[in-house]
């Protein structure tokens, strides 16, 4: 009896030693993760993890760059606008992205009433009230800055982007390439056959758009865009698409116009153009795609020779705004804004223009 209550007891011993080592084995236990904790948490490794943590954000928002969410000042309204045949990808890529990143801004491109859509229309309209902003591929006249100061207020032109002026001929047509000066004398009525430039025993017919309604140039700018007057031999078209379609049909056809426009044609062949006759530079990238690869294949914009000025003809985009402190001022300054944001530039480029930034 003795015995089994002396077992009794050892065991109930051994039960409280057990239970008394549990307990500190938890205590001990919670006093590690506590500490651990503390450590963690403490204030100076909880600021710097958040110094890290802004860091990284700051880095992040530095690559994305501005945005047509960041931009401030855009009005909320409806507003006309309009101009530049040249401008048509910017309006149907970049436009687009605007409008949808910002809704309260409700762009409506306006065609003319009377004649052809283009820089000249678009400014002519922008003093007539017509617009609330234009967009335009030439720079500002003499004359279209003295209508505005003869109504009580200027015009800014603000630059977004660069188009390649691009020059087209007819497939068949066997010619290296043209310097910028023979470009202008064959517009000029002054070089009328293709073997004065080194090609076959074939009449130049000339394809343009009138002067007054061109969106691109071959000649420096000049505040009287109706000179100089054009040879006899220049067919006038009324947009790119008619001459493209004329000039498929005429072996010794040529025409200008937006690289973004003619380059990547399958129907026409871009011709290498130099400031003299030993740095020929194309307007698209080599090699040459021919016309039997197209469409599967399409020529390309030789972008990079425009961006560094290699390639000899260009344009300058320009965002024609109204400086009259009301809406219109404001619409436009807003507008060329967006577009001059990292994300508008970018838009730009893959509308197959050259950014600005």
């Amino acid at each position: 009896m003795d015995n089994t209550n002396h077992g009794k007891a050892l065991i109930k011993e051994d039960i409280a030693i057990f239970l008394r080592g549990l307990i500190i084995g938890k205590v001990l236990t919670l006093m590690v993760i506590g500490g651990l904790l503390w450590w963690l948490l403490k204030p100076g490794l909880l600021s710097g993890n958040n110094t890290n943590s802004s860091s990284l954000n700051i880095k992040s928002t530095s690559n994305t760059g501005s945005t047509f969410q960041s931009q401030a000042d855009v009005p909320t309204n409806s507003f006309n606008y309009g101009g530049s045949t040249t401008w048509a990808p910017i309006r149907q890529v970049v436009d687009s992205q605007i409008l949808s990143a910002r809704p309260e801004l409700q762009l409506q491109y306006l065609n003319p009433v009377n004649g052809s859509p283009g820089s000249s229309s678009g400014i002519r309209m922008l003093l007539d009230g017509q617009l609330d902003f234009a967009q335009s591929s030439r720079p500002l006249t003499d004359e279209e800055q003295a209508i505005a100061k003869a109504q009580g207020f200027t015009l800014e032109q603000r630059q977004i982007g660069v188009d390649g002026v691009a020059v087209v001929v007819n497939p068949s047509l066997s010619v290296q390439g043209l310097t910028v000066d023979q470009l202008q004398q064959i517009y000029l009525g002054k070089i009328t056959n293709w073997n004065q430039v080194g090609g076959p025993n074939l009449p130049i017919t000339a394809f343009s758009q009138r002067p007054e309604n061109a969106d691109t140039m071959i000649f420096s700018s000049n505040s009287d865009l109706k000179k100089p007057e054009l040879g006899s031999n220049v067919k006038y078209v009324y947009s790119t698409t008619d001459a493209v379609r004329q000039l498929s049909k005429t072996p010794g056809g040529i025409y200008y116009a937006s690289a973004r426009a003619v380059v990547p044609q399958c129907s026409v062949k871009p011709l290498p153009i130099g400031r003299t006759a030993s740095d020929f530079v194309s307007p698209y990238r080599e090699p040459l795609v021919s016309a039997e690869q197209c469409p599967r294949q399409r020529n390309q914009i030789n972008t990079e020779a425009i961006k560094n000025g290699s390639y000899p003809i260009s344009s300058k985009l320009f965002v024609i705004i109204k400086q009259n402190k009301g809406q219109e001022q404001k619409v436009g300054n807003a507008y060329a804004n967006l577009l001059l944001t990292d994300q508008g530039q970018q838009a730009i480029e893959q509308a197959g223009f050259v950014g600005v930034r």
